[in-house]
């Protein structure tokens, strides 16, 4: 990696919160940079038994003795101050709430901000999951300075990356984590050079949004095709997870899927309709069967459905829907 310049040392706020922001904040501190603060989100009860957690960006920080703020309200006054007294001539965001423009106009270089996807396209706040679910073949990252709405600032570089079949969100949040921590240094290093060029944001008629995942985004319609409910379940994979109704025994209990194979054939089963054997779990979808490679049923670990059809005792009727 580049080292900055010295006749232009650049003294950095960085912000963000899950791991996905640690990778960048980490090669900003590997290649010399100077980061006199990270913002990141308060501390929150989490998980079964409540217990308090800190952000893996804050985890990160306290490691490597970096000053560390955990607002609650952006625009409150005492916090602006303390972020003035830190001198800051440019802020990194990768993976955090929107700014208020008291904050992201504060520094003399700007703020930036690093997005995963190739902006315009896929502006919001699961730009990975959605690329997965609309079979996209390439995605990639970029880095823009923030301006007044989300994710339209004029754009600063961007890397490019394939998906392949065999990806899901998690493989695929993996390599672009990497990916863009390359790229926050590479602006960083446009940006102490006196370099940096920006370029506005293209407008285009077909922009594919990338909107926060609800839990009614994760159910899947079987009418749909097979690609698309391939596409659905490993866009979700492994969090939060695709999800179904089973209908068994006069039950209807809920069940996620993590990993599907794609069997294309004509048939003539009723779509959602469940067909095993003592290997294979597979459903009747429009234009083929979609096999159940890995399943989590209600109050079970996740499991590979080879495993889980031990004990699975299904119905002649047993559906998905």
């Amino acid at each position: 990696m580049n080292t900055p310049l010295e006749n232009n040392p650049l003294r950095i706020v960085f912000m963000g919160t899950p791991d996905f922001a640690v990778a960048s904040l980490k090669a900003i501190v590997e290649s010399g940079f100077d980061v006199v603060g990270v913002i990141t989100a308060p501390d929150r009860p989490a998980g079964r038994g409540r217990k308090v957690q800190e952000s893996a960006v804050k985890q990160f920080a306290v490691q490597h003795h970096l000053k560390v703020l955990q607002p609650t309200n952006l625009k409150d006054e005492a916090f602006l101050e303390e972020l003035r007294s830190l001198k800051a001539n440019l802020q990194v965001v990768v993976a955090f709430r929107m700014l208020p423009k008291v904050v992201w106009q504060m520094p003399e270089h700007g703020t930036f901000n690093l997005h995963a996807s190739l902006l315009p396209q896929y502006r919001g706040a699961a730009p990975i999951n959605w690329a997965i679910i609309n079979g996209e073949t390439e995605t990639g990252v970029t880095t823009f300075f923030i301006d007044e709405k989300i994710d339209t600032g004029g754009i600063i570089l961007q890397k490019i990356e394939k998906i392949t079949q065999e990806d899901n969100v998690g493989t695929l949040h993996d390599r672009l984590m990497k990916l863009g921590g390359e790229l926050v240094v590479e602006t960083c290093n446009q940006i102490a050079s006196g370099k940096v060029a920006s370029t506005p944001q293209k407008h285009f008629d077909d922009l594919k949004p990338a909107p926060k995942i609800h839990k009614d985004t994760c159910k899947i319609d079987w009418n749909k095709s097979l690609d698309a409910i391939h596409n659905h379940i490993r866009g979700l994979s492994p969090y939060p997870g695709a999800w179904a109704f089973l209908v068994n025994h006069g039950d209807k209990d809920p069940i996620k899927i993590y990993a599907t194979h794609k069997e294309p054939a004509q048939h003539n089963d009723e779509i959602g309709k469940l067909i095993a054997d003592k290997k294979t779990l597979k459903v009747g979808v429009a234009d083929g069967y979609l096999h159940l490679l890995e399943i989590q049923l209600p109050g079970k670990r996740k499991m590979e459905t080879k495993a889980v059809l031990n004990g699975l005792d299904l119905d002649k009727n047993a559906h998905l829907c």
